[in-house]
């Protein structure tokens, strides 16, 4: 990783056609400016992590999916949970 300190409005060329401006920095924080071809997808480190995390989760089947799962390979049926317990309501 290279280390680069700067200071207002000074700039880092990365290749040809990427330009890092510093806008401001106060406290702990900085404010940049990144001129990139329209093309280029620029996106923050944190969104990133959030969308792989999100990802993971929306991946991870419960015990009712992988019931269903093996309901739908034997070729049984599915029911509908709810039905199935407003049915037996009715009965009772």
């Amino acid at each position: 990783m290279l280390v680069l300190t700067r200071k207002f409005d000074q700039r880092i060329h990365i290749g040809e056609d990427i330009v890092i401006t510093i806008l401001e920095a106060r406290g702990d924080s900085v404010k940049i400016g990144i001129d990139a071809p329209r093309g280029l997808k620029i996106q923050r480190g944190e969104i990133l992590d959030a969308v792989s995390e999100a990802n993971l989760s929306a991946t991870a089947a419960g015990p009712e999916a992988v019931q269903m799962l093996k309901t739908l390979l034997s070729g049984r049926p599915v029911e509908d949970t709810e039905s199935s317990a407003a049915a037996s309501e009715d009965k009772a």
